[in-house]
């Protein structure tokens, strides 16, 4: 009987190996990137550090847990989620607004839900870029909104999906809070109607 002997570098090339075919198959795929998406108009470095990924506790941002809670932290560009069993905790990495003129802060809360939501841009997205769009439909690749969206009671305001990775752990958004959509899907099943919002 043969006996196989693993050399210590045929074993690292065997973990290299398959932990590049991911990245590999990804780059093959023609729908990773999507071609008709704008550029992202600001390059602002992403700190990587885990002070920006420190949990938080709701106490210090809301009086009562209610139907839960969301903290948009736009300087750490994370977004927290406590749910109402005061046992749910998620924190995910989020686009934020591009400017501070385009940033709301305070106290809101989630009025309604929708997959794989339509995208109507504003008046002043379209002034400030008038080869947008009038409307894009819902479930179409290159939507801005993603696959998932959970709309604020400030008007146009939105907790969303989106399809252009680039954009999140950046200042990218025209005002919403950007969600990798797998995150988006992950905090749409959780996220109660009435669910507590706080843009900090």
């Amino acid at each position: 009987m043969t006996k196989l002997r693993i050399t210590r570098r045929a074993a690292l090339a065997g973990i290299g190996a398959s932990l590049a075919s991911p990245a590999i198959l990804r780059a093959q795929s023609t729908d990773a990137f999507q071609q008709n998406e704008p550029a992202i108009r600001e390059e602002v470095p992403v700190q990587r550090n885990l002070s920006a990924f420190t949990q938080q506790n709701w106490q210090d941002h809301f009086d009562t847990l209610g139907a839960g809670c969301l903290l948009a932290d736009i300087s750490s560009r994370a977004l927290h989620y406590w749910g109402a069993d005061g046992e749910t905790y998620r924190l995910f990495p989020s686009s934020v607004p591009m400017t501070e003129d385009l940033t709301k802060r305070g106290y809101t809360k989630v009025v309604r839900k929708r997959e794989n939501p339509s995208w109507t841009p504003t008046a002043s997205m379209r002034e400030r870029d008038p080869t947008l769009p009038v409307r894009i439909e819902g479930g179409v690749p290159g939507n801005p909104l993603g696959t998932r969206a959970m709309y604020l009671d400030w008007p146009a305001y939105l907790v969303h999906g989106t399809h252009d990775t680039r954009k999140i752990g950046r200042q990218s958004s025209s005002g919403c809070i950007g969600l990798y959509n797998q995150h988006a899907e992950e905090l749409f099943e959780m996220v109660q109607i009435g669910t507590q919002v706080r843009l900090l």
